[in-house]
């Protein structure tokens, strides 16, 4: 692969990771604490501060739910809620940092000159902070992972894999 597209594929894959990140972690965040009234269609919103309580109560239902689904015991439906209420906790500050993210990107599109340099460390920014959540995501997973059985695991894949419902496949995914 020559130079020129090598970076092409770095940029392609930082922006994916960007995005993947942020949509996962702040995306997570902001429908974990949903509720009538806090956003469209009650799945919360990016405009407010999160209630920790609202926030915790709201995982507890999302678990409880997902341990009837696989037949976890007590002790396991125990251990996720609070695998998942200490990843939402470390995720929680992330939230604002995105916004204010937001709002510096929107500044500088606007501002009178083209600041690449701030661009860049901007980008650069993100791409640390998407890191963060995904790294965070990747331990809550593997954590809520060694919890479960290996049927249980599948299950839980099979109704996760549910409840997104059915998505479009990528050309890459067609072959």
């Amino acid at each position: 692969m020559e130079d020129s597209s090598k970076r092409r594929f770095l940029r392609g894959a930082a922006v994916a990771a960007l995005m993947g990140g942020l949509a996962a972690g702040v995306g997570a965040q902001a429908w974990a604490h949903g509720g009538p009234g806090n956003g469209p269609h009650g799945r919360g919103s990016l405009s407010g501060p999160i209630d920790p309580a609202r926030m915790e109560a709201r995982l507890e239902r999302m678990v409880k739910h997902l341990a009837v689904e696989v037949d976890a015991t007590p002790e396991q439906t125990a251990k996720l809620a609070e695998i998942a209420k200490s990843a939402a906790r470390e995720l929680a500050p992330m939230r604002q940092k995105a916004r204010d993210a937001r709002r510096q990107a929107m500044d500088l599109l606007a501002a009178p000159t083209v600041d690449r340099a701030a661009i860049e460390r901007l980008r650069g920014e993100q791409i640390q902070a998407a890191d963060a959540a995904s790294r965070r995501l990747s331990q809550a997973l593997a954590d809520a992972a060694e919890v479960l059985t290996p049927d249980q695991r599948r299950k839980a894949a099979e109704h996760l894999r549910a409840w997104r419902g059915p998505r479009r496949e990528s050309p890459r995914q067609r072959g």
